[in-house]
């Protein structure tokens, strides 16, 4: 059985990793070409989570860059498109939310070849989000829908899928943590930070509707001023998010005026210099990353995937939306919304730090099926329908068209 597995961006990589292990340990049934789109090519967004995660090199790499998202996903499916004309794979696998899952699902149904999404039902509601448009959409042109939550089935459910096409196997993405987590222990980045375990909040931050507009970005600042009064923060950026910060708060050679902010005052020129408990540094690899997240006092994210990951780690998170794709991450009480105004945000890591939140942290526990064994449910599955002759016709019968 011939498939190809797609990869763009780094939140797919830690999902694709165990599952390409997987199939290639199979060579009996399974041939996996690894497809990178480059929609993340950036040494420190691609190459180092290679490497950490122990992936092979890619079989074809698109080199597709970065765009728009219409310019981007074009790209994505004009490239795709003549790797499928030259050979078609019986199964097409698709990870998670970006615009590569969404492109490389479209071109293969077109061509008559079937899609398996993983991490398929997730949703947040919210069609601000363009990952929503892209889980959506993926999820409508899959035949085989693979979920790591009993909501995403029942989402599934309501939007008219088929029973049959659901499976649910876990969150493939814990599959990666667990494996590393020991591996992770041993990176020296707290040392090479000067970081004490529990001594510190991680933040990340990387939506469009977060890292774009400058008055958002003075927001966040003015929070992180006020927290890193009393604990430092960790926050790994990409350079050009970097850039967009120092543009938001003025000239960042402009060093005059206080050596610390009154509370609630807005940020002016040179505010980025006198935050000397705020660590901003490039992005950090997989393992690093792993680390400073299990050690944090609390991480400050609006990343969906870490909202699983801390979930997984017992640690506090604070997601910086008004929404979430992974309520039960709220359920299990290690993660709460906190919006993206500074006095939400500060609240709710003055609460965390004076030990009078969660609330709910009493039901904090590993949810259903995030055991590290994701993908041998996957590829278990996959394997039965090879053998049940499922995965080998031209014809996509879709049960919900």
């Amino acid at each position: 059985m011939k498939i190809d597995l797609v990869v763009g961006a780094r939140p797919n990589f830690m999902k694709a990793a165990p599952v390409v292990e997987e199939l290639r340990g199979d060579p009996e049934y399974f041939r996996v070409r690894l497809i990178h789109t480059g929609q993340h090519y950036d040494v420190r967004m691609s190459q180092v989570f290679f490497q950490d995660l122990s992936m092979p090199e890619p079989d074809i790499y698109l080199g597709v860059g970065s765009g728009t998202h219409g310019v981007q996903t074009a790209k994505v499916m004009i490239e795709y498109e003549k790797v499928l004309l030259g050979d078609k794979p019986d199964l097409v696998l698709v990870v998670g939310d970006v615009n590569s899952t969404l492109a490389c699902s479209l071109v293969a149904v077109k061509l008559g070849v079937r899609v398996g999404h993983i991490e398929a039902g997730v949703r947040s509601f919210d069609w601000e989000m363009p990952e929503e448009i892209n889980r959506l959409v993926t999820d409508t042109l899959s035949e085989f829908l693979f979920t790591p939550t009993v909501d995403a089935d029942q989402n599934l459910l309501k939007e008219g899928h088929s029973p049959d096409q659901i499976h649910r196997v876990g969150n493939v993405m814990i599959d990666s943590l667990l494996k590393h987590r020991e591996k992770a222990e041993k990176s020296p980045i707290l040392t090479k930070m000067g970081l004490e375990p529990q001594g510190y909040v991680l933040v990340t931050l990387h939506r469009p509707a977060n890292v774009d507009a400058q008055e958002q970005l003075k927001k966040f600042m003015a929070a992180f001023a006020e927290i890193q009064e009393r604990i430092p923060i960790v926050f790994p950026v990409h350079p050009r998010t970097q850039k967009m910060i120092r543009t938001a708060l003025g000239d960042p050679s402009d060093r005059s005026g206080p050596d610390n902010l009154q509370k609630g005052s807005p940020l002016t020129e040179g505010t980025i210099n006198r935050l000397r408990n705020l660590k901003m540094t490039d992005p950090v690899g997989y393992l690093d990353f792993i680390k400073l997240q299990a050690n944090a006092r609390l991480v400050l994210t609006d990343s969906g995937g870490i909202q699983a990951e801390t979930t997984v780690l017992n640690v506090p998170c604070l997601t910086l939306r008004k929404n979430t794709e992974w309520p039960i991450t709220l359920e299990r009480g290690t993660n709460t919304l906190v919006g993206a105004e500074p006095e939400g945000i500060v609240g709710g890591v003055q609460k965390i730090l004076s030990q009078e939140f969660p609330p709910g942290r009493e039901k904090a526990g590993v949810p259903e099926l995030w055991d590290g064994k994701t993908a041998k449910r996957i590829v278990g599955i996959l394997k039965n329908l090879a053998l049940q002759g499922q995965l080998f016709t031209n014809s996509i019968h879709r049960g919900n068209f």
